[in-house]
């Protein structure tokens, strides 16, 4: 009885050992179909963020290009890559809200045209964001002006690789409207004019005098796979700190050393007007200067003695009529009277120089693109003396001379003329030129081209009796179209959803 009770029971758990095994086989097998599950959405997760990130960086680089090319000292600038005014407006000319220029970046031949509606790559979001500044267009204007990536320009093009696959960069420029932002405090967001960036007090405003034009940049850059990132840049130039343009013809000196300025005497059309004046195009003339800032009562003397009596009323601008030439040296910078004060500023303008010319030089050693035909603003400087002498033409930008400047009065200059290191000007020649702007002198340098120290040394304008010319007349607007931009500043970044 005893054994055949020990029988069934063995024969009753028969079969239990197959059973275990069975289930810790499905066990195993769950657990290996959920680690390649896993493993395949980890592998979809890392695939998709490699796109995403690929995608992010190559509109980020299409956005850091364009930035950089807005600089006019960069040798991939837009100024020095396209021809003056096709590409971006000529100076004083802002660019349109509603005429955005493209740069392009083809991949194989492939058509990049982003006002065309049936173009791959076609600019969706200008619609979005312009329509109703644009009156309502769908599309930006057809064709729009572009210029090719550096990544399609000589050098890079004949690397073996692609470059970053972005596929273009609007520049535009911004309004109240398009911004939807109340600039001019009237509490609508409704004006439609341009607006420019005021780095002094870090705001936008209407008027093109308190700075350089905002601009938006947006990319757009495209994957083989599909993957796409539409990324968008605010900017503003941030310019070059120069000495503050108090005067039309603002020579610095330490009270005492008696500077030199001597008219002409036989040419009753040359003046020197302090009355600001409109030569550029959509910039409204401010307020008046003086004709003349000098640094002492002697110096003013010196001034007034070097005018002929029938011609110091034309001398003219806060007073008037003038002679207005004053003592400024109360209100100008104390850290910019000076030798090192002056010279560090000078420093800042040499380093954002478009091209520094060695001295001697003369009109042919300055770039053609700054006078003909649509000239380019740009920022020259001449290390030593300059002679103008038959350079017929008209400069556009921000000149330093750092030796004599020979002035030739049949030449004529938009913008800023600076003569600092040896601070002196000569002329004799007749002519019917005119310098629009501001003119500044100091002597910071002596004659083996150390800076002075402690003080300032005597700078000196003389002219020959029989000098032509119109003078210098002060204007604002050319002051702020001719002033060097040192960066680009990015005011705002965000991603645009698609």
């Amino acid at each position: 009885m005893k054994a055949g009770r020990t029988i069934l029971k063995r024969q009753s758990e028969e079969g239990i050992a197959l059973l275990i095994a069975i289930f810790v086989l499905l066990l195993i097998g769950v657990v290996a179909i959920a680690l390649i599950v896993s493993s395949g959405t980890e592998s979809a997760l890392a695939g998709n963020y490699r796109y995403s990130t690929t995608v992010y960086y190559a509109a980020v680089a299409g956005l850091e290009e364009a930035r950089a090319r807005l600089r006019s000292n960069n040798p991939n600038s837009f100024n020095n890559t396209t021809p003056p005014g096709t590409f971006l407006p000529p100076a004083g000319t802002p660019l349109g809200v509603c005429n955005p220029v493209y740069v392009i970046n083809p991949l194989g031949g492939e058509a990049v045209t982003p006002w065309d509606q049936a173009n791959t790559y076609f600019d969706r979001e200008f619609s979005q964001e312009l329509a109703a500044v644009c009156g309502g267009a769908v599309a930006p204007p057809s064709p729009s002006p572009t210029t090719l990536s550096v990544w399609n320009r000589n050098p890079l093009n004949g690397l073996p690789f692609p470059g970053p696959l972005y596929k273009w960069v609007r520049i535009n420029a911004v309004s109240e409207k398009s911004l939807n932002l109340d600039v001019d405090a009237d509490g609508l967001a409704d004006s439609t004019t341009p607006l420019y960036y005021d780095n002094t007090n870090s705001r936008f405003s209407n008027n093109p005098g308190v700075g350089p034009q905002a601009l938006e940049l947006t990319a757009l850059a495209v994957l083989p796979n599909g993957s796409q990132k539409l990324l968008q840049y605010l900017t503003a130039g941030v310019p070059v700190n120069l000495p503050p343009f108090l005067a039309a013809l603002t020579m610095v000196t330490k009270s005492g050393n008696n500077l030199t300025y001597t008219a002409p005497t036989s040419n009753g059309g040359y003046k020197i007007r302090g009355v600001d004046q409109d030569t550029v195009v959509a910039c409204a003339p401010g307020l008046p200067v003086r004709a003349g800032g000098v640094f002492s009562s002697a110096d003013r003397s010196n001034v007034i003695n070097g005018i002929p009596a029938v011609m110091q009323s034309k001398y003219d601008g806060i007073s008037s009529p003038g002679p207005d030439v004053q003592d400024i040296s109360g209100i100008f910078p104390a850290n910019l009277q000076t030798p090192a004060g002056i010279e560090a500023f000078m420093q800042t303008i040499i380093q954002s120089a478009d091209v520094v010319i060695p001295g001697p030089a003369t009109g042919s050693s300055l770039p053609s693109a700054m006078y003909s035909p649509s000239p380019n603003p740009m920022t020259i400087v001449v290390n030593g003396d300059l002679d103008l002498t038959g350079w017929h033409n008209t400069g556009s930008g921000l000149l330093l001379v750092r030796g004599n400047l020979n002035y030739d009065p049949d030449a004529s200059w938009n913008g800023i003329v600076m003569v600092v290191g040896q601070g002196t000007v000569t002329g004799s020649k007749g002519g019917n030129g005119e310098i629009d702007g501001a003119f500044f002198m100091a002597t910071t340098l002596d004659a083996a081209g150390n800076i002075l120290s402690p003080n300032l040394g005597k700078p000196s304008m003389v002219f020959g009796p029989n000098m032509g010319g119109e003078g210098i007349r002060y204007s604002s607007c050319w002051i702020q179209s001719s002033q060097p931009v040192g960066s680009i500043k990015i005011l705002s970044f965000h991603e645009i959803s698609q």
